[in-house]
């Protein structure tokens, strides 16, 4: 079993394509959703929610935002657009939408319950990792648009904190560059102090 650190200092996005089946599912996968969902949570609100989108459902979803494309367009879409559109959420075999709906709270401002999401989603993709999965969490134009949130079953007042496309790597996903910790890092200094 790798170590907590090491699973954290090796984590890393693996591109949509690369992303095949089989993917988590039954008691794996309702493991790693009870993970995400130990995260920071003021007054335990659970101002999240999960979506999962697979299959059949993920296709005919698709088809749909296809179509929603093709009504606002002038003239049909090309082939590729198309393929794009209806291929949105089965492009890997499971897509795993991490929904806020946070709102106002007498006591609980809404910017922490928005990080209560993000914080979920980011469990979420850890969970993935240490299960043997990969992920890649993304937003696309569908998570700003009121028409395509209808077809995905998210409400107009909810905001995405990501799509979570998860699947079996198909090779080591490769490291990037990451910022300079002397970059990013500093000391606080008191007033007065030099």
């Amino acid at each position: 079993m790798t170590d907590p650190f090491t699973l954290l200092s090796t984590r890393r996005s693996v591109p949509i394509p690369m992303l095949a089946a089989p993917a988590p599912e039954g008691a794996e996968l309702e493991a790693i959703l009870s993970a995400a969902i130990r995260v920071p949570d003021h007054g335990k609100l659970a101002p999240w929610r999960f979506i999962l989108y697979r299959g059949e459902s993920a296709e005919r979803i698709g088809a749909a935002l296809a179509a929603l494309i093709e009504r606002r367009e002038d003239e049909p879409l090309s082939e590729t657009r198309r393929r794009v559109e209806a291929t949105r959420f089965s492009r890997s075999p499971l897509v795993i939408a991490v929904v806020s709906t946070a709102k106002e709270h007498v006591k609980i401002p809404v910017w922490e319950q928005i990080l209560s999401g993000g914080a979920a989603a980011m469990n979420l993709a850890n969970a993935v990792h240490a299960k043997g999965y990969a992920a890649n969490w993304v937003t696309e134009w569908v998570a700003y648009d009121d028409e395509a949130k209808a077809i995905l079953g998210i409400q107009a007042e909810e905001k995405v904190v990501g799509f979570i496309h998860v699947g079996t790597p198909q090779e080591p996903p490769k490291e990037r560059p990451r910022p300079a910790l002397a970059d990013v890092v500093s000391e606080a200094r008191a007033p007065g102090q030099g």
